[in-house]
């Protein structure tokens, strides 16, 4: 299997009827139709969204110049301007460096266990420390199937978050962000590294695949296709500006996806209890 050198070298360098039905029953189904699917009333919509974030750097905001807290404080004024949602409060428990592995151990602390019982959505950000360290544990013979056994660990470490989430809250929705390829723009002659992002990318696809209440938001394709500059002086994390796209892709995603999905449920069980 040939060996990644050019890998090694940027790496050294920058550490998801029948055919007949009399009238009457058309009727009662239209009924029962229009009942399943109708809009909630607005006084029944939580006015406070109660948002944890976790993660890695991104989540931290390392390379935001405000030192707000990168995306969130974008996606925060996008999320308050949604007709039902009157407040945001975000828990932030970005942590840099972080592996999956470590967001695990955290996640099964008291402090947390205590913010995800209350949350009404999870957003992650994790992988990309998990990468560096097959880097790091094989610098002197780094092949493409040392990131291929990492990414079966990773895989492992991803379901077990999801459950623990789960356990501690069933309710919740789960938002992971993507990977991408900090070194796609400056070395992109490159291709082994943009192979592995998408294919560990595919593997959390695989994983928020298993759980109807998770839901996957790729950036990849931000890094990748913009004439831009996206990413902070250390040519690794986002800039104001790429963390302000992460948000507006998160926001995508939560219009038209969590936030109906969350709307119907809660619905759903209002319907139930009543």
């Amino acid at each position: 299997m040939k060996k990644l050198l050019p890998l090694l070298i940027i790496s050294a360098i920058f550490l998801s009827s029948c055919f007949k039905i009399e009238q009457k029953a058309i009727r009662q189904a239209k009924e029962t139709t229009a009942k399943a699917f109708e809009t909630i009333p607005a006084n029944e919509s939580p006015s406070t969204l109660t948002v944890l974030s976790a993660g890695d750097s991104l989540t931290l905001g390392v390379g935001d110049s405000t030192g707000q807290g990168g995306y969130l404080p974008y996606l925060e004024s996008m999320l308050e301007e949604e007709e039902h949602i009157k407040e945001v409060d975000f828990y932030n428990y970005g942590v840099k460096g972080n592996r999956s592995d470590q967001l695990l151990k955290r996640l099964q602390s008291n402090e947390m266990k205590e913010v995800l019982r209350k949350a009404d959505l999870v957003i992650l950000t994790i992988g990309g420390n998990d990468i560096m360290k097959v880097v790091k544990d094989n610098f002197y013979h780094l092949q493409i199937d040392e990131f291929m056994k990492g990414k079966d660990v990773f895989e492992n470490n991803l379901s077990e978050i999801m459950e623990t989430i789960l356990q501690e809250n069933p309710d919740v929705s789960i938002v992971l962000v993507g990977l991408y390829n900090p070194f796609s723009k400056w070395f992109s002659d490159i291709k082994e590294f943009d192979e592995i992002v998408s294919e560990w990318n595919n593997t959390t696809q695989s994983v928020i695949s298993r759980y109807p209440n998770a839901y996957y938001v790729g950036i990849k394709d931000l890094f990748t296709n913009s004439d831009e500059n996206l990413l902070y002086s250390d040519n690794f994390h986002p800039n104001d500006k790429g963390y302000e796209l992460i948000a507006h892709r998160l926001n995508e995603t939560l219009e038209s996806k969590v936030l109906p999905d969350m709307e119907k449920k809660s619905f759903m069980v209002t319907k139930e209890e009543n």
